[in-house]
């Protein structure tokens, strides 16, 4: 039987998160949250490039990685960008 357009027979519903990922993030996340003590008592013995690497490392689970833009323009048009550094307060 082909597919009609319109079946609703089976397949996730958008916006559904997949159990098996759902339950990995669960424990991955109760496992850092156990050990916090003992990961900053690792961490403070880290050199400091060590300790960088490790944190952001670590970050890549915290933290949504953003994906590069591309933008084309014609040839006539022309663009400026200014950027702007950024402030670090302590």
């Amino acid at each position: 039987m082909k597919f009609q357009k319109g079946n609703n027979l089976g397949g996730r519903t958008p916006g559904a998160k997949n159990k098996t990922t759902e339950t990995i993030r669960n424990a991955f996340n109760e496992l850092l949250e156990n050990n916090l003590p003992r990961i900053q008592t690792d961490l403070d013995q880290l050199e400091p490039k060590d300790r960088l690497k490790f944190i952001i490392d670590l970050s890549a689970f915290v933290i949504p990685k953003l994906k590069a833009t591309e933008i084309v323009l014609g040839e006539s048009e022309s663009r400026t960008i200014n950027i702007k550094p950024i402030e670090w307060v302590d």
